[in-house]
């Protein structure tokens, strides 16, 4: 077993070999996508990862390249998923993340 906080630590560490040192829950937004004809439903969770040495920043895993950009860069548009993009909007325009850092 393991807490969401546990699962995005590991999974950032599995995908970008980055080891997080602390996370913080930020919100969360439903999605519905379509799996083999099923609509499925599924929440997505937004966490700030502090990670202190970024030297083992490797693309693992799914990921096929990684990349930091800088918040005035973020475009929602980017993203694929709808509520990915919802998300990033939230980000920018609440300034959670400026009370954060």
């Amino acid at each position: 077993y393991e807490t969401a906080e546990e699962g995005v630590a590991r999974e950032v560490q599995e995908e970008t070999g980055l080891t997080v040192d602390k996370t913080e829950y930020l919100f969360s937004i439903p999605n519905i996508y379509l799996y083999s004809g099923f609509e499925v439903h599924t929440i997505d969770l937004f966490f700030l990862c502090h990670v202190s040495d970024t030297s083992t920043l490797i693309a693992n895993d799914d990921v096929a390249k990684l990349q930091f950009i800088p918040l005035n860069k973020l475009d929602p548009e980017q993203f694929g998923l709808k509520s990915v993009k919802e998300g990033i909007v939230k980000l920018l325009e609440s300034n959670i993340l400026a009370e954060k850092i």
